[in-house]
Protein backbone atom coordinates (compact mmCIF):
# COMPACT_ATOMS: atom_id res chain seq x y z
CA UNK A 1 0.00 0.00 0.00
CA UNK A 2 2.66 2.27 0.87
CA UNK A 3 4.97 2.04 -2.01
CA UNK A 4 1.55 2.34 -4.39
CA UNK A 5 1.08 5.30 -2.59
CA UNK A 6 4.61 6.85 -3.31
CA UNK A 7 4.75 5.24 -6.64
CA UNK A 8 2.02 7.10 -7.85
CA UNK A 9 2.50 10.35 -6.22
CA UNK A 10 3.38 12.96 -8.64
CA UNK A 11 6.65 14.95 -8.81
CA UNK A 12 5.47 18.12 -7.39
CA UNK A 13 4.05 16.19 -4.00
CA UNK A 14 7.36 14.61 -3.90
CA UNK A 15 9.40 18.12 -3.79
CA UNK A 16 7.44 19.74 -1.72
CA UNK A 17 7.37 16.56 0.84
CA UNK A 18 11.03 16.39 0.51
CA UNK A 19 11.70 20.00 0.33
CA UNK A 20 9.61 20.46 4.01
CA UNK A 21 11.85 17.44 5.73
CA UNK A 22 14.83 19.29 4.40
CA UNK A 23 13.79 22.82 5.88
CA UNK A 24 12.63 21.10 8.68
CA UNK A 25 16.01 19.78 9.35
CA UNK A 26 17.70 22.45 8.76
CA UNK A 27 15.72 24.29 11.16
CA UNK A 28 16.14 21.61 13.97
CA UNK A 29 19.79 22.32 13.31
CA UNK A 30 19.74 25.86 13.74
CA UNK A 31 17.95 25.48 16.62
CA UNK A 32 20.74 23.40 18.49
CA UNK A 33 23.34 25.42 17.42
CA UNK A 34 21.85 28.39 18.13
CA UNK A 35 20.93 27.73 21.88
CA UNK A 36 24.22 26.46 22.27
CA UNK A 37 25.94 29.51 21.24
CA UNK A 38 23.34 31.62 23.47
CA UNK A 39 22.39 33.12 19.98
CA UNK A 40 18.81 34.28 20.44
CA UNK A 41 18.91 35.39 16.85
CA UNK A 42 19.69 31.98 15.26
CA UNK A 43 17.48 30.70 17.37
CA UNK A 44 14.83 32.74 16.81
CA UNK A 45 15.44 32.40 12.75
CA UNK A 46 15.41 28.35 13.46
CA UNK A 47 11.58 28.68 14.20
CA UNK A 48 10.64 30.10 10.84
CA UNK A 49 12.46 27.88 8.95
CA UNK A 50 10.66 24.99 10.79
CA UNK A 51 7.08 26.89 10.48
CA UNK A 52 7.84 27.13 6.61
CA UNK A 53 9.02 23.36 6.38
CA UNK A 54 5.46 22.73 8.14
CA UNK A 55 3.33 24.94 5.95
CA UNK A 56 5.51 23.52 2.37
CA UNK A 57 4.44 20.32 4.25
CA UNK A 58 0.57 20.77 4.42
CA UNK A 59 0.80 22.68 1.22
CA UNK A 60 1.91 18.70 -0.18
CA UNK A 61 -0.44 17.20 1.32
CA UNK A 62 -3.65 19.60 -0.05
CA UNK A 63 -1.65 19.15 -3.46
CA UNK A 64 -1.79 15.08 -2.95
CA UNK A 65 -5.10 15.30 -1.65
CA UNK A 66 -6.59 17.39 -5.02
CA UNK A 67 -4.53 14.78 -6.74
CA UNK A 68 -6.45 11.51 -5.33
CA UNK A 69 -9.66 13.67 -5.42
CA UNK A 70 -9.04 13.57 -9.21
CA UNK A 71 -8.29 9.52 -9.31
CA UNK A 72 -11.71 8.86 -7.73
CA UNK A 73 -13.69 11.11 -10.12
CA UNK A 74 -12.58 9.27 -12.88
Amino acid sequence: MLNEFWATASIAYKTLVFGAMGLIAVGIILTIIGNASHNQGLALTSLFVIGLGLVLHVVGMVVRGQQVRKGLKK
